[in-house]
């Protein structure tokens, strides 16, 4: 018998429709809590049992997580992003960030040739909140300013396929850039001002071979870094880390 099709018409479908929005239009952002059940029911107007199984379907897609005693919450920012995310929970740390590096040149070559006053301003303040973050010790919030760093690069390319792919991606590489910071290199190497500088700048010059050239400096020296045995993690300002399977999120 051939297989025909049906249209989603059941109230659980509906229900996770206004949710995937709510997460898509960022009201419900990656990493908080969702609302509790009994104030999902009131808002959505629809029995314990629908919502109950609406969150079901979206903690199996990757998108909520529950966590025992706290709620749940939103681990992806959509079901691609959630594939993304169990994909790359399977990789070794190298293998991620080698597919990152493609990233992040593109990135930075169309963000030299595409950048607007506003994306530069934008890019000038992430890398000073990067350094600020640097400064204070604090391991977690020196990843979180410079996935934000980022960002704002994939941003300021203008593709907005790139900067979703990247925001997904990046979602899920804290582990990584937490083995970074704790490789026993010099501070100039797993803080790279000069490194990530030099990507501003090239931006703002319009120049895209260097933005290029710039991205790949400061991306081929945090692979050689996962190439090498850690030992002694350090920081941010100096600050001992915890180890690289340990949980960094703020």
């Amino acid at each position: 018998m051939p297989l025909r099709s049906t249209a989603r018409t059941s109230l659980v479908d509906l229900v996770i429709e206004q949710m995937e929005r709510l997460i898509a239009d960022g009201e419900w952002q990656v990493g908080t809590k969702i609302p509790a059940e009994p104030v999902l029911v009131e808002q959505l107007d629809v029995g314990r049992n629908t919502v109950r199984e609406a969150v079901r379907a979206l903690v199996h897609t990757g998108m909520l997580e529950p966590r025992q005693g706290d709620g749940t919450y939103v681990r992806a920012g959509s079901g691609f992003g959630a594939a993304v995310q169990r994909r790359l929970r399977r990789a070794e740390s190298l293998e991620a960030y080698e597919v990152r590096a493609s990233l992040e040149r593109d990135a930075a070559r169309y963000a030299a040739e595409r950048r607007t006053d506003e994306d530069l301003a934008a890019l000038r303040g992430a890398l000073a909140e990067r350094g600020r973050a640097w400064e204070s010790g604090e391991v977690a919030a020196f990843i979180d300013a410079d996935m934000r760093f980022h960002r704002a690069v994939a941003a300021a390319a203008h593709n907005s396929v790139l900067a979703e792919l990247y925001e997904h991606f990046s979602d899920a590489l804290r582990g990584t850039l937490q083995a970074v910071l704790g490789t026993p290199l010099p501070e100039a190497v797993r803080h790279q001002l000069d490194e990530h500088t030099a990507i501003v700048d090239a931006i703002e010059a319009r120049d895209a071979e260097a933005a290029e050239r710039a991205a790949l400096a400061h991306l081929t020296e945090a692979m050689n870094a996962l190439r090498e045995p850690a030992a002694e993690p350090r920081g941010p300002g100096g600050h001992t880390t915890p180890h690289p399977g340990d949980d960094t999120r703020a």
